[in-house]
C-alpha cells in the first residue's frame, strides 16, 4: 500500500500530465511538441529550448472566436513571424514567446474545462468581464500580472466565488 505522500504525489503527477496534454493538444499536438511532459520541470525544460514556431500557426488557425491578432498578441508575436513560422515551423520560438505561448494555451484549455467547451472558452475570453473593470480577459494576456488576473477569476468561476 502506497504511502499518503506518495499517494498524493502520484496524483500531482497526473493533474500535471493531464493538463499538459491538453495544452500540447491545444498547441498541434505531438507531431509538433516533443517528447513527455510529466512534470512541471518538463514544461520549463520544453519552453526553455523554444516551443517549434508551428505551435503558433496552429493556435491562430484553429480557434473559432479568437481574432488572429488577439492570438498573436497575447503570444507576443508579429504578423510577420508567425509567417516566417509558417515556412519553418520547426524553428524554434524565443524563451519568452514560448512561455507566453504556453501560458496562453494553458489559460484557454482551463477556461474550457471550466467553462464546459471551447467555444465557451473562447467568447468568454472576448468579452469584457465585470470582475475585470469591463477589460476582456483576452487583452490582459499581454503581461504577466494580467494572466494571473485573468487566471484567478477563471478558479473564482470554477469554484462559484466571484466577489
Amino acid at each position: 500500500m502506497k504511502s499518503r505522500p506518495t499517494l498524493e504525489k502520484d496524483k500531482n503527477r497526473d493533474a500535471i500530465r493531464g493538463s499538459a496534454e491538453q495544452v500540447v493538444e491545444f498547441m498541434g499536438g505531438r507531431h509538433l511538441i516533443k517528447g513527455a511532459i510529466n512534470s512541471d520541470l518538463d514544461v520549463h525544460d520544453v519552453i526553455q529550448k523554444g516551443l517549434p514556431g508551428g505551435v503558433v500557426s496552429f493556435m491562430v488557425k484553429n480557434v473559432k472566436t479568437l481574432a488572429p491578432e488577439d492570438v498573436r498578441r497575447a503570444v507576443g508575436v508579429s504578423v510577420r513571424t508567425v509567417q516566417r513560422r509558417a515556412g519553418s515551423p520547426k524553428k524554434p520560438l524565443s524563451q519568452v514567446q514560448s512561455g507566453r505561448a504556453w501560458k496562453f494555451a494553458e489559460i484557454i484549455t482551463k477556461a474550457e474545462n471550466v467553462l464546459g467547451s471551447r467555444e465557451e472558452a473562447e467568447r468568454w475570453m472576448i468579452a469584457p468581464a465585470l470582475a475585470l473593470d469591463q477589460r476582456r480577459p483576452i487583452d490582459l494576456l499581454a503581461s504577466p500580472p494580467g494572466m494571473k488576473m485573468v487566471e484567478d477569476l477563471l478558479t473564482r468561476i470554477q469554484y462559484s466565488v466571484y466577489t
